[in-house]
C-alpha cells in the first residue's frame, strides 16, 4: 500500500480483543510494508557494519605499507557509503509509508465506527476519548508500526556482527556477543514504572482534553452566567497536572537513556583495555584491534532501536487500549438478514408501542427530554444498549472512566445486549437491514444538529432524493433573514449567500439560524422517514408556527415524526402520541387531548402541580375546557 493509493477501499475488519491484539492485526495487514522496510534495514545496517571491517583492514594496509590494499580497501569503503546512504533513504520512505498508511487505516476504521454509531456514539463514550483516539493516540499506534521493522532489523543486524566477530577475532568476538545481549536487555526492568508513569501522563492528558472540548462546546453559556474564568482555572489545573506527569515520565525515560549510554560505555573501555592487552602481548594485529572496536562503537547505533521499540510500545500499547474501547462499540443489530433495499410502511417501536403512520406528520409528546432523545434514537434504528454490568443508565462519561479506572483495561469489548426489541419500517426490523438501507430509510435529526464548516452551497449539498430544491427546504424553514446574513457576506459582488462559507458548527449564526439551517438540511434530503427532536426549540413562536406549516406541507405524503411540546407545532401534525413511563398513554390530535389527558395538558402547557390539583378540585372537566379555551387562543394569537 503506497500513500497515493490512500485512503483503503476496506480497511478491513480489526481484532478489537485487546491492544497488543489489535496492533498484530495491524502488523499484519501491512506485512509487505514491513517486509520491504525490513529488507532495507538489514541494507543499512549490514553496510554499516561493514564499515569497521573495512576500516581495520585500511590501518593494516597502512601498517604493511601495502598502497594496492589501501586502495581496495577505499574503493569498498565508497561502495559501502553507497550502500548506507541508498539504505538509509528507501529504509526511511518504508518506515514513513507503514508509519502513515497506519494511521490512515486506524482513522479510516474510527470514521466508520463513527459513522455507524452516530449520534448514539457520545452515549457511550466520552467526546473527549474519541477526540484523543482520532489525534494523538493514532499518531503513537503509526509509530509503533512504523518502528517494528527497523527494530527487527537492527536486532538481525546485531546477531550477525556478534557471529561474525566470534569467527573473526575469537578472543575479543566472545566478549562483545556476550555483553551485547545484557546491553539490549538491561532496561527491561525499567520499563513498567515507564510505562506506567507515561500512561499517567496519557490519562490526565485526556481529562484535560475532555475538559477543554467542554469548555468550547458550552462556551457561550459560560459567557453567560460569567462562568469562564471557573473553567479557566479548572483547565489551568489540569494542564498543570498533566505537566507534572510528563516530568515525571521524562525523568524515568531519561534514565533509560543514560542507562543505554553507560553500560556501552563500560563495554568499550573494557574492550580497549584488554584488547591493548592482547596486541601488546602480539595475539591480535591492530587492524583487527581497530575493526572490533569499530564494530563495537558502531553497535551502538542498533542498539539504541531497543529503547525506541520499548518506547513506541509503552506509549502505543494504551493508545491501541483506547482505540479498541472505540472500536469494540457495535450497532445494536443482528445480521442483516434482508436485502439492502429501503422498506416502506408504517415506523412502529415494540417497546413503546408508538406507531407513525405512513405518509403522515406524527408528533410525539414526552415529558422526559431525555427520553425523547433516546426514543427519537432508537427510531433511527440506533437501538438502545445495556450493560450487563453497568445498567442502561449509565452515561458515556461514566463509562469512559471507569475503563480509565482499570474496568475494562483488557480492551476486550463490553457485554451487551439489545435493551428491547428492534423499531419496525413496513414491518421489517431496521436492525436487520444493512447499515446503508436503514439510513436511507430512516432520517434523524437530533436536539443539538451539528453545521460542518464550509459554504452554504456545501451545506445542503447532501445525498437526497432530488424532490425536493434547496429554495424550498430554506423557506419551509422560515431562512430568509439567514440569506439575507450570508448575502450581505458573500465574497461575492452579487451577493450569492450559497457561496459564503459558515464557521465550524455554525458559530458564526444565532442558536436559532443554527437550527433552521440544520432543518433546512434535513429537509433538502428528504428522507422516506424523518424524525426530527426539537426542531424548533431556537425559534420565536411566530417563526415557530410558519416553521410547523412548512415542514407539514413539504413533508406531505411523507412520514414524519417530530418530538415536540409546542402547541404550535402540535397543533400542526395530523396525529399526535403521549409517550409516559416507556409507553404510549394516549393518541389523538392536539385540541382533544388537551380536554381529555391531563398529563397531555400538564406537558404542554407546563401546568403546575398546584394547578393541577385546582383542576381537579374545580370538577376537572371545566377545568380543561378552560385550559383549552386559553390555549387554543394562545396557539391562534401565536399563528
Amino acid at each position: 500500500m503506497q500513500i497515493r493509493d490512500l485512503p483503503y477501499s476496506d480497511p478491513g475488519d480489526p481484532d478489537v480483543r485487546s491492544g497488543p491484539r489489535f496492533l498484530l492485526w495491524l502488523g499484519r495487514n501491512q506485512l509487505a510494508g514491513q517486509l520491504t522496510s525490513l529488507s532495507w534495514g538489514l541494507l543499512h545496517q549490514l553496510g554499516i557494519a561493514g564499515l569497521p571491517l573495512a576500516v581495520g583492514l585500511a590501518v593494516q594496509a597502512v601498517v604493511d605499507r601495502s598502497g594496492g590494499r589501501l586502495a581496495l580497501v577505499g574503493a569498498l569503503i565508497v561502495a559501502l557509503g553507497v550502500v548506507i546512504a541508498v539504505g538509509d533513504t528507501m529504509l526511511h520512505r518504508a518506515a514513513v509509508t507503514n508509519w502513515i498508511t497506519a494511521a490512515a487505516r486506524v482513522q479510516q476504521l474510527l470514521a466508520r465506527r463513527t459513522a455507524e454509531l452516530g449520534a448514539a456514539l457520545t452515549r457511550r463514550v466520552a467526546a473527549g476519548e474519541v477526540v484523543a483516539v482520532s489525534t494523538g493516540d493514532v499518531e503513537k499506534i503509526g509509530w509503533f508500526v512504523e518502528a517494528l521493522s527497523r527494530f527487527v532489523a537492527a536486532a538481525a543486524a546485531l546477531v550477525i556482527v556478534c557471529v561474525g566477530l566470534v569467527l573473526y577475532l575469537p578472543s575479543l568476538g566472545v566478549l562483545v556477543a556476550l555483553a551485547v545481549p545484557v546491553l539490549a536487555l538491561a532496561v527491561l526492568p525499567l520499563l513498567p514504572p515507564a510505562t506506567r508513569r507515561a500512561d499517567e501522563q496519557r490519562d490526565k492528558a485526556g481529562k484535560a482534553t475532555e475538559l477543554a472540548s467542554d469548555t468550547v462546546a458550552g462556551l457561550r453559556v459560560l459567557r453567560g452566567i460569567g462562568g469562564e474564568s471557573l473553567f479557566l482555572g479548572r483547565y489551568r489545573r489540569a494542564s498543570q497536572e498533566v505537566r507534572r506527569a510528563a516530568v515525571r515520565s521524562a525523568r524515568m525515560w531519561a534514565l533509560i537513556s543514560a542507562v543505554q549510554v553507560l553500560l556501552p560505555g563500560i563495554l568499550l573501555i573494557s574492550l580497549v583495555w584488554y584488547g591493548a592487552t592482547l596486541a601488546r602481548d602480539g595475539r591480535v594485529d591492530v587492524g583487527q584491534l581497530v575493526t572490533v572496536y569499530s564494530a563495537a562503537t558502531l553497535m551502538l547505533f542498533p542498539l539504541r532501536h531497543f529503547e525506541e521499540i520499548a518506547m513506541a510500545y509503552s506509549f502505543s500499547r494504551p493508545s491501541a487500549q483506547r482505540a479498541v474501547r472505540v472500536l469494540s462499540l457495535r450497532r445494536a443489530a443482528r445480521e442483516a438478514t434482508v436485502e439492502g433495499v429501503a422498506p416502506s410502511g408504517d415506523l412502529y417501536d415494540p417497546a413503546t408501542g408508538l406507531m407513525a403512520p405512513a405518509g403522515r406528520f406524527t408528533a410525539v409528546v414526552c415529558g422526559d427530554p431525555d427520553e425523547a432523545g433516546r426514543l427519537a434514537e432508537r427510531l433511527g434504528g440506533h437501538a438502545q444498549t445495556e450493560d450487563t454490568r453497568t445498567g442502561p443508565a449509565q452515561t458515556g462519561n461514566e463509562r469512559a472512566g471507569q475503563a480509565r479506572n482499570g474496568q475494562a483495561q483488557n480492551g476486550d469489548a463490553e457485554p451487551e445486549t439489545p435493551a428491547a426489541p428492534s423499531v419496525l419500517l413496513g414491518g421489517v426490523a431496521l436492525d436487520e437491514l444493512p447499515l446503508d438501507a436503514a439510513r436511507t430509510a430512516v432520517l434523524v435529526q437530533d436536539k443539538d444538529p451539528v453545521l460542518l464548516s464550509g459554504t452554504l452551497g456545501e451545506l445542503l449539498d447532501v445525498p437526497s432524493s432530488g424532490l425536493v430544491t434547496a429554495a424550498a427546504a430554506l423557506e419551509a424553514a422560515q431562512c430568509e433573514d439567514v440569506l439575507t446574513a450570508l448575502a450581505q457576506a458573500s465574497p461575492d459582488d452579487d451577493g450569492d449567500p450559497a457561496r459564503t462559507r459558515i464557521t465550524e458548527r455554525g458559530r458564526s449564526l444565532s442558536g436559532g439560524q443554527r437550527q433552521r439551517l440544520a432543518l433546512a438540511r434535513s429537509l433538502v434530503t428528504d428522507p422516506p422517514v424523518l424524525v426530527l427532536d426539537e426542531p424548533t426549540s431556537a425559534v420565536d413562536s411566530h417563526t415557530e408556527a410558519r416553521v410547523a406549516a412548512g415542514i407539514a406541507r413539504l413533508r406531505r405524503g411523507r412520514t414524519t415524526v417530530a418530538f415536540a411540546s409546542s402547541p404550535l407545532l402540535l397543533d400542526a401534525a395530523d396525529r399526535v402520541v403521549l409517550v409516559h413511563d416507556g409507553g404510549v398513554v394516549a393518541v389523538g390530535n392536539h385540541r382533544d387531548l388537551l380536554r381529555a389527558e391531563p398529563r397531555y395538558r400538564a406537558v404542554v402547557t407546563r401546568e403546575t402541580d398546584e394547578e393541577a390539583a385546582a383542576a381537579n378540585g374545580l370538577g376537572g372537566v371545566p377545568a380543561m375546557k378552560n385550559a383549552q379555551e386559553v390555549t387554543v387562543q394562545e396557539v391562534e394569537e401565536r399563528a
